[in-house]
């Protein structure tokens, strides 16, 4: 009787590891959201004017990722975002590629070849550093018309951002958006939400968008929105980055009201995230910023009147670590203290076990 009993409870464990294991396996959404520029200090100026609370206190694990660059402790957002998009130490200023310029794979073209459809979405141009290290390979992030021929040449099936003159008033008198026939380009937020073809292309302005306050559109929340609802829509899983640009360019501008304002649009993309994630529940979140700007400390405030008031060191990046959040399935791999490198370490492996 007792070998019986233990014999049962051994196919049962059995039972339960193999479940877990396909669970493990199963296809599942990586959304990577970037605050650039968004250290501690900064998330917590915007939780203390934004009522004391935010959407990053809901996620279940929290990490520090360490953000120099391979030629300078201080790094910049092409070196660390080449760090999480293609999983190599690079030099400041390189995009894709290691310090010897040799070409590197990044997490959305792993995901690509994994049967993925793919986003990038940002408040500064889509030829920006952050975004770019997503799909360009160039030794220099000022080479804006390569990147942007290089975006055309490549197959992100929804992609949101500013810098429409590199695409159209080029150098070489091409015009990409003609060349990209396969897109639907798409003018304004109505536009977007209707639109039913595949892939989507909004170029939203002609050069870096303005802050928020000078009533930049579209809200970064609504084109999230609108681009999960599409994404989810697929019949396959997706990789979505997210960034919110310019948190980075209150702080090179020692604006703290700048930093929060774009923080709080930030925070509110969060929550749509977060919605998205616990509703669908096959969804990894994954949030962090490439680097602090600006040196930013917290000197007073007002808890009640949402008031915080803080000081700059720098106009630039400072070496702090940044913290990373995570939720969702296999978020307990994000934990801990680790290279920036790490990020697209822990998504590849991911990425690489599942079936499709």
């Amino acid at each position: 009787m007792v070998k019986k009993i233990l014999l049962l409870f051994s196919l049962v464990f059995l039972l339960v590891e193999c479940t877990q294991q396909q669970d493990s396996e199963k296809p599942f959404n990586i959304i990577l959201v970037i605050g650039d520029g968004a250290g501690l200090t900064q998330i917590s100026a915007g939780m203390y004017a934004n009522g004391n609370s935010l959407a990053v206190e809901e996620f279940e694990f929290v990490g520090l990722s360490k953000t120099h660059a391979a030629d300078a402790l201080v790094t910049d957002s092409a070196a660390s975002g080449t760090a999480m998009a293609c999983g190599v130490k690079t030099n400041n200023g390189a995009i894709g590629v290691t310090p010897e310029g040799i070409a590197q794979k990044s997490i959305l073209e792993v995901c690509q070849e994994k049967g993925y459809a793919t986003a990038l979405l940002a408040t500064s141009s889509i030829v920006h550093a952050t975004p770019a290290s997503f799909y360009a390979k160039v030794p220099s992030r000022r080479q804006y018309e390569d990147i942007a021929l290089q975006l055309r040449e490549h197959s992100v099936d929804i992609f949101v951002g500013g810098g429409k003159k590199y695409f159209v008033q080029r150098e070489d008198e091409r015009n990409l958006m003609d060349e990209m026939g396969d897109y639907a380009f798409v003018h304004d937020l109505n536009a977007f939400e209707k639109t039913n073809q595949q892939k989507i292309a909004f170029l939203t302005y002609d050069e870096e968008p303005p802050k928020l306050t000078d009533n930049r559109v579209p809200a970064l929340e609504h084109v999230v929105s609108l681009s999960l609802q599409k994404l989810a829509a697929r019949n396959q899983p997706f990789f979505m980055m997210i960034e919110g640009s310019q948190i980075d360019w209150g702080g090179h501008a020692n604006d703290l009201d700048y930093v929060i304002s774009e923080y709080q649009e930030f925070n509110r993309t969060l929550e749509k995230v977060l919605a998205f994630a616990k509703k669908e529940g096959n969804t990894l979140v994954v949030v962090t910023a490439d680097h602090e700007t600006g040196g930013l400390a917290i000197l007073d405030g007002n808890l009640k009147e949402n008031v915080v008031k803080g000081g700059f060191t720098t106009k630039s990046h400072s070496a702090t670590m940044v913290p990373v959040f995570s939720f969702g399935p296999h978020a307990k791999h994000f934990k801990g203290i680790y290279e920036n490198t790490a990020i697209f370490d822990k998504m590849a492996a991911l990425v690489e076990k599942q079936n499709l």
